[in-house]
């Protein structure tokens, strides 16, 4: 940490946010809005960090090892608005001394609540049936007509189980679902049994015991492509998988493959890989519900961010380690 920090060190913010989290930042800092609200050109995103204290970067922005290497002396905080750091290098800001801070548990509901959604509508056929009645072919009830599938009494499966696997966790539970989940470490008993939660501490072995499969991991160097062609092979024909989580954890091209063949169900994303780009093939499939990115898009949501992002830049700015600082090892 510098020892010159300014009372009203100088911040860069890539992208547009809430007028209460704007407001706030330019009553305590030295404040640079994009107001345009869209993604920062490399350039611009190399002279932000030639010039500031602290950059608010989104997960729009990725801020790679060159960036750093980059970046003015001045540079000593990187406040990311949001809770994954995938997009940001940490080994190359570690080694320049600049320490990185992120949003958690903000959003824990929020994308519990979109994933609880896709899980309901892709296996009850919400999308399909909202389109027909907008189309105008709707023609009235019948007996056979939009035929879904109950939840009720299905197996779940959560690969994640951190706050907001647990999250899901809650509510499945109250839709009737029976929990199975697999994570790199065992729930305690007592929450285990509290969610109804069955551990697998092979990833294979839950997979093939699943009917819904959810995704809630971050996305590192270990999960890329986590849900393989070989595991999305494990999964049985009737199965539904949904991932709210992060793009690239699932492997797109084999998800597409499986689905235009019939060795899935249907699915339901919020996030893809290189979004907003997303593949034809998908968006040809009656069966894939799919949602802008959008499971931590709540006026509640978005205003606890700004305010975990102010609040970790005040404590740096005072002096001290901020409360939300990513360690070594994060992922």
């Amino acid at each position: 940490m510098p020892d010159q920090r300014s009372a009203r060190p100088k911040v860069i913010v890539t992208r547009a946010l809430p007028d209460g989290a704007s407001d706030r930042m330019i009553e305590l800092f030295d404040t640079v809005l994009n107001r345009d609200d869209v993604p920062m050109p490399r350039a611009a995103l190399a002279a932000a960090m030639a010039d500031c204290d602290v950059l608010v970067p989104t997960v729009t922005d990725s801020i790679d090892g060159a960036l750093i290497a980059g970046a003015g002396p001045r540079l000593k905080l990187i406040a990311n608005y949001g809770a994954g750091v995938n997009h940001i290098d940490l080994k190359a800001a570690r080694a320049r001394g600049i320490l990185v801070t992120n949003t958690p548990g903000v959003l824990t509901e929020d994308t519990a609540d979109m994933t609880m959604a896709l899980i309901v509508g892709v296996p009850r056929r919400l999308a399909e049936g909202e389109k027909l009645v907008r189309s105008g072919a709707w023609t009235g009830w019948s007996p056979t007509a939009m035929l879904g599938h109950r939840i009720g009494g299905k197996t779940l499966g959560i690969v994640g189980m951190g706050r907001i696997g647990q999250a899901v966790a809650a509510r499945a539970r109250a839709f009737g679902l029976t929990i199975h989940y697999h994570n790199r470490h065992r729930l305690p008993g007592v929450l285990e049994a509290q969610l109804g939660a069955t551990w697998h501490a092979e990833l294979d072995e839950m997979l093939e015991a699943i009917d819904i499969l959810t995704i809630h991991t971050p996305r590192n160097a270990d999960s890329e492509n986590l849900i393989d062609a070989r595991r999305i092979g494990l999964l049985r024909p009737h199965v539904y998988v949904i991932n709210a989580s992060r793009g690239g954890i699932l492997d797109e091209e084999a998800l597409v493959d499986a689905l235009e063949a019939g060795r899935l169900a249907g699915a339901g994303l919020d996030v893809w890989k290189h979004e907003p780009a997303i593949d034809p093939r998908l968006l040809a499939l009656p069966n894939v519900v799919m949602t802008p990115h959008m499971g931590s898009a709540t006026f509640e949501g978005r205003a606890a961010t700004g305010a975990k992002v102010i609040a970790n830049i005040r404590v740096w700015a005072d002096g001290h380690r901020p409360p939300d600082q990513v360690l070594d090892g994060w992922v």
